[in-house]
């Protein structure tokens, strides 16, 4: 069975699609069921996802692939620094 990757805004529309079912008199089980998602994805959704708009997640993953990139960025400069530090004081 292949996983299927869902996009965040897919996600918020998801959930948003769950709480219309839920407050029209379903059960969660089958709110879920109707969406194709189990109960362990939507619990681990809300978490992550949970009161945003599409806006703001769309805002919140391009901060995260930012932050990567920056991090990336600092681990590759701070090797650099060390392996010049080591070669400036002759122990090479």
């Amino acid at each position: 069975m292949t996983r299927k990757r869902h996009k965040p805004e897919e996600i918020v529309a998801k959930l948003r699609q769950v709480d219309v079912l839920v407050s029209q008199g379903r059960s969660v089980a089958d709110a879920l069921r109707s969406i194709g998602v189990t109960e362990v994805t939507y619990d681990r959704w809300r978490q992550e996802f949970g009161g945003l708009k599409s806006d703001q997640v769309k805002r919140l993953k391009d901060l995260e692939t930012e932050n990567l990139r920056l991090r990336r960025a600092v681990a590759d400069l701070t090797l650099d620094k060390l392996i010049l530090k080591e070669a400036a004081s002759g122990n090479w």
